[in-house]
C-alpha cells in the first residue's frame, strides 16, 4: 500500500496535493467535491487588503474626497457586494472548517501592515489551520530600492508571525536579486514555510484602443521547472518547509516537486482547466509512477533530487549553462540536440 501521507505547517496530510488558493473555493459546494477527490488541504480564496481598506470608514472618506478627480481610480477596487469583505471571509472560513476534515489555510493578499495583523488573528479566531501571506508587490517607484523591498517583506511576516498561534507561509515570487538570501531572510522572519512561486498579473495592450487589459493566462507543465530549480537549491538548507505552486498538471509533475524537496504541491490551473475531479487522475498517476518505481511512500523518494543528492550538482548552477547550449546546434531552423561545441562561426552568428 502505498503511503501518501505527509506533513505541512505542522499538520496530518493525507496527500501532498494541495488546493492553491482560488476564487471557487467561496463555494462549499466546491470545497466538498475538493475533499472528495482527495485533496490534502485547501488555500482558501484570499482576502485582499483593498477589500480591508475599502471597509474602513477613513478610506471610504478619502475616495469620496477625491472622486472628482481620480474617479476612475474608483473602479479598479473589488466589488464589495459582489466578491465579499472581511465579515463574509471570515464567516465562510467558520463554515469550511466546519464542513470539511481537511486542513483549511487561510489567505491574506497584499502588501502593507495595515489591517493584515488584525484579520490574520480573526483568521486565527474563525478555525484557520495556518494562514498563507500571498505578499503581491509590484515595487514601480524609482525611489524604492531593493533594500527597502526586501525589509518591507521581511517586516510584515515578522510582525504577522509574532500575532498569531497558527503556523505562517509566505507565497513569494522569483523576482528577487538573491533568491536564497531573501529565502535566509523569510526564516529569520519566522516564516513556518516558503511557497514558490507567485504568478504575477501581466496586462496585455490593445493596439486598437490603446489600453492595458487585463490578462491571467493559466500556468503550464513548463513553468515547473523554475520552481523545482529553487526548491532543490533551498532544501535542507533553510528550516522553512517548501512547497511548489505554478506548473503542476500531472502525477510526474507531483513526483518531480517531492524529490526536489517540497514537503506539498499545489494545484491550481489543472483545477480550472479539467475540473475538481481531476485532481483523482493526478493522484492516480503519482500513485501508479511510485508502485513502477517501488516507491512505499512520498517521505522516501523527498530530496532525493535536492542540489546535493544528485550526480551532478553543477546542473544547478551557471556552470551547466555553456555545456547545454554547447550541446545544441542549429539545424533546419530549429535547435537540434547534439554532441559536442561548435564555433559561433559555424553558425553564421
Amino acid at each position: 500500500m502505498i503511503d501518501l501521507s505527509t506533513g505541512y505547517l505542522g499538520l496530518k496530510l493525507r496527500s501532498p496535493l494541495v488546493a492553491s488558493s482560488l476564487p471557487l473555493w467561496k463555494d462549499l459546494t466546491h470545497l466538498r467535491k475538493l475533499e472528495e477527490a482527495g485533496a490534502g488541504a485547501v488555500v482558501l480564496h484570499s482576502l485582499f487588503e483593498e477589500q480591508i481598506m475599502l471597509e474602513s470608514l477613513s478610506l471610504d472618506r478619502f475616495l469620496t474626497e477625491g472622486a472628482e478627480s481620480y474617479a476612475e481610480a474608483v473602479s479598479y477596487f473589488p466589488d464589495m457586494v459582489k466578491y465579499g469583505g472581511q465579515r463574509a471571509y471570515l464567516d465562510h472560513l467558520g463554515s469550511a472548517k466546519k464542513a470539511l476534515r481537511i486542513p483549511v489555510i487561510g489567505s491574506l493578499n497584499g502588501v502593507s501592515t495595515g489591517g493584515w495583523i488584525r484579520y490574520a488573528r480573526e483568521m486565527e479566531d474563525a478555525g484557520a489551520d495556518a494562514l498563507e501571506l500571498n505578499i503581491y508587490f509590484l515595487p514601480s517607484s524609482l525611489d524604492a530600492d531593493a533594500a527597502a523591498v526586501e525589509r518591507g517583506y521581511s517586516d510584515l511576516v515578522h510582525d504577522v508571525k509574532s500575532r498569531v498561534h497558527i503556523p505562517v507561509a509566505v507565497k513569494l515570487g522569483p523576482y528577487f536579486t538573491s533568491m536564497a538570501n531573501m529565502a535566509l531572510r523569510m526564516e529569520a522572519a519566522g516564516a513556518d514555510a516558503l511557497v514558490l512561486f507567485n504568478r504575477f498579473y501581466q496586462p496585455d495592450f490593445d493596439l486598437e484602443t490603446l489600453e492595458a487589459t487585463p490578462n491571467l493566462n493559466l500556468s503550464t507543465s513548463e513553468e515547473l521547472r523554475l520552481r523545482l530549480h529553487w526548491v532543490a537549491l533551498l532544501a535542507r538548507r533553510i528550516r522553512p518547509e517548501l512547497a511548489i505552486t505554478g506548473g503542476v498538471h500531472t502525477g510526474t509533475d507531483v513526483v518531480k516537486g517531492i524529490m526536489a524537496g517540497a514537503k506539498v504541491v499545489m494545484v491550481a490551473s489543472a483545477l480550472l482547466q479539467r475540473g475538481i475531479h481531476y485532481l483523482r487522475q493526478i493522484e492516480a498517476d503519482l500513485v501508479g509512477w511510485m508502485t513502477e518505481h517501488e516507491y512505499e511512500s512520498v517521505h522516501q523518494m523527498r530530496g532525493s533530487m535536492t542540489v546535493d543528492a544528485v550526480a551532478e550538482p553543477a546542473a544547478f548552477h551557471r556552470a551547466n549553462y555553456l555545456k547545454v547550449l554547447g550541446s545544441y546546434t542549429l539545424q533546419s531552423g530549429s535547435f537540434s540536440k547534439q554532441e559536442g561545441l561548435r564555433s559561433w562561426d559555424e553558425y553564421g552568428f
